[in-house]
């Protein structure tokens, strides 16, 4: 009877210690950030105010990887994946560019957003998969950038 106290007691004890683990999604992410840093991707968790048009509505703060731009590109530019595959400007039309779309369909169907502005390239993704799907963001950044 007394081993089984000790053990409860134990148990009581220790159980807390099982919170502080990171669990199998908080893992898998940071083993894809750590490997973004490895290539030389940029990446920070940002706050967004999604269009209320887009469903799921995706998380907010999201995973924002990005790259700096070369050159003087002066097109500022932002598009959003409003169903895997349709890539859609902040009116809803439709992406009408073949050099974006064909970098755009490399990507995956949980990539979020994309846009540009004179300085970054900004991807936001919802951080599913594995390494090899970094690598394809990691082309077309580069690829756009």
């Amino acid at each position: 009877m007394t081993v089984w106290i000790v053990v409860s007691i134990l148990l009581v004890v220790l159980s807390p210690l099982a919170w502080l683990r990171p669990s199998r999604g908080q893992s898998g992410r940071m083993a894809l950030r750590m490997e973004a840093r490895r290539i030389g991707l940029a990446m920070q968790l940002a706050p967004q105010d999604w269009p209320h048009w887009l469903s799921p509505e995706p998380p907010s703060p999201c995973a924002q990887y990005h790259r700096p731009r070369r050159g003087n590109q002066p097109a500022c530019w932002s598009y959003w994946q409003k169903s895997p595959g349709e890539w859609v400007n902040q009116w809803q039309e439709a992406c009408e560019d073949p050099v974006l779309l064909n970098h755009f369909e490399k990507l995956p169907g949980n990539v979020y957003k994309v846009e540009a502005d004179k300085q970054m390239i900004t991807l936001y993704w919802g951080e599913k998969g594995e390494a090899d799907v970094l690598q394809q963001i990691d082309a077309t950044l580069k690829a756009l950038a």
